[in-house]
This record gives structure tokens, sequence and C-alpha cells, in this order.
């Protein structure tokens, strides 16, 4: 069976070399009794790999948000350039949320509620996916000349999902914490997640 964090990485989906402090274990989440080191790792390894996809999008989001707020593009990147990262980044996402509905969610679903359909993070995707299309469409028409760039239009066009996609970013990654995961899931079956 496929992995589907490298089935990620095989289509071009980018992340960062480390995980976030999102990833990272709270003092007050430690009601169970303490993890080993080893067994930490075991039970977080899934939520530090998802939140370096994860920080690569908050960067991008940055990038093209910040340019939006500016109101000038970063230095030295061409109106090409800067349309095609905005349309890698809505690839990217696409990319990462349909391997993540195909093939991460319904393992876990199987005991986690929050990735159960129609429950908060699959919400989020279709809310997520409603702004995305949008933005892909606004880039698709700058790109064509049918439209021109215009980055306060498209400030508004990112503000429809903007919120959603920061918060399911963090929700998701606070789900596959080793606090959380030890909840439903035993060393054992954390091997054979196939992740």
């Amino acid at each position: 069976m496929e992995q589907p964090f490298e089935k990620m990485a095989e289509q071009g989906v980018p992340k960062c070399d480390k995980p976030t402090e999102v990833s990272a274990p709270k003092k007050e989440e430690q009601d169970l009794p303490k993890l080993s080191a080893q067994e930490f790792r075991a039970y977080n390894r899934m939520a530090e790999h998802m939140d370096m996809f994860h920080e690569n999008f908050r960067r991008t989001w940055n990038l093209l948000y910040g340019a939006c707020t500016s109101g000038k593009r970063p230095s030295g990147m061409s109106i090409r350039a800067f349309l095609n990262t905005g349309s890698e980044f809505c690839h990217h996402l696409t990319v990462h949320h349909t391997i993540e509905e195909q093939h991460i969610f319904p393992v876990l679903a199987k005991k986690m509620p929050a990735f159960k359909k129609e429950l908060e993070l699959l919400t989020q995707h279709k809310q997520i996916h409603n702004g995305l299309d949008k933005f892909e469409l606004y880039l698709d028409q700058c790109k064509s000349g049918e439209r021109e760039l215009r980055l306060e239009e498209m400030r508004e066009v990112l503000d429809t999902f903007g919120t959603v996609l920061w918060q399911h970013l963090d929700d998701e990654v606070k789900q596959l914490k080793a606090e959380n995961m030890r909840k439903y899931w035993t060393l054992e079956e954390m091997r054979r997640i196939p992740m």
C-alpha cells in the first residue's frame, strides 16, 4: 500500500524541513501516563509530518496575502511568477486534501470522530475549496488576460477562505498530536497506520 505522505511528495506538494510548534505537546495535555521519548515519537509522527506540509501552505499564503496587503508583489517576482505561485498553491492544496480524504481520513475515522464525514475537518475542506475554487478562477482569468490583476481584489478572494484555512491547518495537526492519538490507538496500531 502506498504511503499517503510519500504520495503527496511525489505529486510535488512541498513541505518544510521541520514541524512547527503546533505539533509540540502542551503540558496540560499530559493527563495520561508519561510517554517515553520513543513512544512520543511513534504517536506524534503524523502530527509532525502533517505540520511540515501545512507550514509550506502557511508560508505561501503569507507571501500571497502579504503582497495583497502591501499592494506590491515580492521584490524580483514577475506578475507571471506571482500568479503561478498562486496556481501552485491551489494545486498543491487540492492534491493534499484529496490524498487526505482518500487515504488518511478513512483510516483515522475508524476510531477518531473528528475525521468522519460531515464533521469539522471535512466540512473545513469543503469551505476551503469553495474559496479556493474562486481563487483559482481569479488567477486563471488574470493569466488569460480576461481580468487585470488587482491585489485588492485578490485579497478579497483570499479572505473568503483564509480564516477557515488557517484554523484547519492547526486543527488537523492538533488532532494528530501524540496526546490525542494515544487516546484512540495503541502503539502497535500506530505502527500499522500506512502513513
